[in-house]
């Protein structure tokens, strides 16, 4: 079996990872690209975010090309899903990568998130929840008794900043918006999946994707990244209400100050950290285990007939 690609073309970052035959990590990239900025009010992807993704995907196919890949799959979350021109960008994908473009639906992307993150576990005597807050929306998924519980709410942290945001420091009455727009997607969720409720204060709970990982990142004080330092290091509540309030009383530039912040990430991990510990509150969940295994690994298991 030859070498794979998966590219993740997501709301705030497009990502890529290489495995070998046996799912060996040959190559792994983030770049930040905000390709969903300004869908939620315009309903299209702009210009200039689509040609920040282009720039990327060509360095991309540079780096497939030095580990001699012609296979994979490129998906496509959140913001593709939410634009009218979501079609035109898959198709451009493809001529510049030469690979399958896949738009997820939520669902999906859920699935192969769960896939991802689950697949260096210890075993656990609980049920494991995953919670993948992206840039435009956040899955939730758990097996139960073989069958996925998942769900994707209309909730990310390029999402709530964009709609609750519009000051240098967070104030009370923006936070008291953010927080009843994502109370209400949590709501909508458990009156969809009713099946979440039964998972209330039994569930292990993994987390995934940029918000969580950059807390990890700032809260272990490395300033650059170590995978060791942040792939399943334990998050309480506690820690994620206190970064919370740290930065949201901080001007965006003060955020990239401190140490692990992700340049990029500083005007939009505000709203993901609320997010997270909203959920977090209503499953009644005191930590968190921050996972670097994604729906990049998920995807790539399930190309290789590993999942």
């Amino acid at each position: 079996m030859n070498p794979v690609a998966v590219i993740d073309c997501g709301t705030n970052s497009t990502r890529i990872l290489i495995v070998d035959a046996d799912g060996q990590t040959l190559a792994r990239e983030m770049t930040i690209t905000r390709l969903g900025e300004g869908v939620a009010q315009t309903g299209r992807l702009g210009e200039a975010a689509l040609e920040r993704v282009y720039t990327c995907l060509a360095n991309y196919r540079t780096i497939m090309d030095r580990f001699d890949v012609n296979e994979g799959r490129l998906v496509a979350t959140s913001a593709a899903r939410d634009a009218a021109n979501g079609a035109e960008f898959l198709a451009r994908c493809e001529s510049i990568t030469g690979i399958t473009p896949a738009l997820l639906s939520g669902e999906e992307e859920a699935t192969a998130s769960y896939i991802g993150a689950t697949s260096d576990l210890s075993p656990s005597t609980q049920p494991v929840m995953i919670i993948d807050i992206g840039g435009g929306s956040t899955e939730l998924a758990c097996r139960v008794d073989n069958h996925m519980v998942a769900f994707s709410m209309q909730l990310g942290c390029v999402r709530v900043s964009e709609a609750a945001f519009h000051h240098s420091t967070v104030t009370s009455e923006e936070a008291e918006v953010a927080r009843v727009m994502i109370e209400g997607e949590i709501d909508r969720m458990l009156a969809a999946v009713p099946a979440f409720c039964d998972l209330m204060g039994s569930v292990r709970l993994v987390g995934l994707a940029g918000t969580v990982a950059t807390i990890a990142q700032m809260d272990a004080g490395v300033r650059e990244y170590d995978r060791d330092a942040v792939h399943h290091r334990i998050l309480r509540r506690s820690d994620v209400q206190r970064w919370y309030q740290t930065l949201a009383a901080e001007s965006v530039s003060e955020r990239l100050a401190h140490p692990g912040m992700v340049p990029g990430r500083e005007d939009v991990l505000v709203g993901g950290l609320l997010v997270l510990d909203a959920v977090m509150a209503r499953f009644g969940i005191t930590e968190l285990l921050s996972s670097e295994c994604d729906i990049l690994d998920g995807v790539a298991a399930q190309l290789q007939g590993r999942a």
